[in-house]
């Protein structure tokens, strides 16, 4: 079904929880909380899927996506247990998991153009004006929601509190 491997459906399924829990707290919290049930789910589902991409990619800027969204999830969660200031922290944890999100989308997105509905998919290039839409879009909504983050941390001016 959709052409997808039993290694591409451990993918598939494996992160798919991420994205749900993502809207969820961008809905809720405003960004990713990582010290919370959700960003606990968040965190291993993210995890799984950046591992197993090296498994079932067949494009090289699979890899390079894969790579650069577990580096942003381990720093967006890492940077609460260093001693550093709690503000900068917070700022730091925001931005990295918000690009994390958003490399996350950027593939399921394209995936699921290049896939859906079975055997007709909407898109069958990967510079196809639909796909490339979708992916403008993407950019956008990174760009107004880590600019709406950034300003709602700068008034808040707290500490980091999990």
């Amino acid at each position: 079904m959709f052409g997808i491997s039993p290694l591409g459906w451990l993918h598939t399924l494996g992160s798919l929880p991420a994205i749900p829990v993502a809207f969820y707290m961008f809905a809720r919290h405003g960004r990713i909380v990582p010290r919370s049930i959700p960003g606990g789910v968040y965190f291993v589902s993210m995890l799984i899927g950046s591992a197993t991409v090296f498994l079932v990619a067949h494009q090289p800027v699979s890899y390079v996506i894969g790579l650069i969204t577990a580096l942003l999830v381990l720093a967006g969660y890492g940077v609460g247990l260093l001693p550093a200031s709690p503000r900068l922290a917070r700022y730091v944890e925001t931005v990295c998991l918000s690009l994390s999100a958003f490399f996350l989308m950027v593939p399921t997105v394209s995936e699921t153009l290049r896939r859906v509905p079975d055997g007709h998919p909407f898109v069958t290039a990967l510079d196809a004006p639909l796909l490339l839409g979708f992916q403008a879009g993407l950019l956008v909504l990174l760009v107004i929601g880590l600019s709406a983050q950034i300003i709602h941390l700068r008034r808040k001016g707290t500490a980091f509190r999990g």
